[in-house]
């Protein structure tokens, strides 16, 4: 099986995390979850392309500087994908209408209240209390989370 790669980015600005809403699309793995902002790397692309790349297209915004955090292994049955996490304070521009959900400044101490992923409620909290970078493995069944694996 194939390990799909993708890029995720919290965008960050007084106290608050940029989050999506995923609510626009019928089908929509993310159906109804906040997450934030990224996407799957193209053909020939870089992380750090595709990471500025999905930012643009999903925000407007275009981000000049960025925080490498972690690496995030997610396996859903016969789904196995790594996800490049990052974090930026250092962007420009005006938000636009996103076509998959409603982006929406978040405070990071309510993201937790928010429906999320349940893999994400382990790394969400290092993501905003440390600096340390993140290695964690999320093992899923039909969508449920069942393992964490942390320093993959």
């Amino acid at each position: 099986m194939k390990r799909e790669e993708t890029v995720l980015c919290y965008l960050e600005k007084d106290g608050s995390f940029l989050m999506l809403h995923r609510n626009k699309r019928d089908v929509d793995i993310n159906k109804d979850k906040w997450i934030g902002v990224g996407g799957h790397l193209e053909d020939g692309e870089t992380k750090e392309q595709a990471l500025i790349r999905e930012i643009k297209e999903e925000t407007g915004l275009l981000i000049k500087g960025f925080d490498y955090r972690g690496d995030l292994i997610f396996i859903n049955n016969d789904y196995d994908e790594i996800m490049y996490l990052y974090t930026s304070r250092d962007f420009e521009g005006d938000l636009i209408e996103c076509n998959e959900g409603e982006l929406c400044w978040v405070k990071k101490e309510d993201i937790l209240n928010l429906n999320l992923w349940e893999g994400d409620r382990y790394f969400l909290p290092k993501l905003i209390n440390t600096k340390e970078f993140i290695k964690m493995t999320l093992i899923y069944k039909d969508d449920q989370l069942v393992k964490v694996v942390e320093g993959n």
